[in-house]
């Protein structure tokens, strides 16, 4: 086994932190209607709890409101439940088969709150990244210890993942001022 080998196995655990991180900011609210603001929204159907786009369509109106065409009639008050208590400030309506979802204005207060939760993400996901970069440094130490690498093999390997690890935290880090810029954007 080469360095090589073991970045490549480590490295595509960096770009799925990458990814969730982009599904987790995906979610907060910027003011502007964005099917993501529901993804996470489960709803209790048939005896089990569900995605919401498991249940109907999720579409978007206009720039403040969403729209949730039920395929089942006997869901529309079971899916308006789920997105009230989502603990996303929505307050649904349903009409016949479909529910409208208005987007509130956000406050100062709570936009700042958003930026808030976007940064501690993304500092999640910078330690989950450090965390690849310490076993991927632990595996290089082994394949050193059984004389599979040199010394300098070593050294190189362990740089290398320092500058895959910074390739990846700046990634978040313009995330981050991206979704911020979003967020306050009034």
């Amino acid at each position: 086994m080469t360095i090589r080998d073991v970045i490549q196995k480590i490295e595509p655990r960096m770009k799925k932190t990458i990814e969730a991180f982009q599904h987790e900011i995906a979610a907060i609210r910027t003011g502007k209607a964005t099917t993501a603001l529901l993804d996470r929204v489960k709803v209790e159907a048939y005896g089990s709890q569900m995605p919401l786009k498991q249940v109907g369509n999720v579409g978007v109106l206009d720039v403040h409101t969403l729209s949730v065409q039920v395929w089942d009639k006997s869901m529309v008050g079971a899916v308006e439940r789920a997105i009230r208590d989502a603990n996303l400030g929505l307050n649904p309506s349903a009409d016949g088969q479909s529910i409208r979802v208005s987007i509130p204005p956000l406050t100062e207060e709570r936009r700042k709150e958003y930026v808030k939760l976007t940064k501690k993400f993304g500092e999640d996901s910078k330690v989950s990244l450090r965390n690849h970069r310490r076993d991927l440094i632990h595996e290089i130490d082994k394949l050193e210890k059984a004389k599979e690498i040199s010394e300098d093999d070593k050294t190189h390997g362990k740089k290398e993942a320092d500058d895959l690890v910074h390739k990846y935290e700046k990634q978040i880090t313009e995330l981050i001022a991206q979704k911020e810029k979003e967020i306050m954007e009034v």
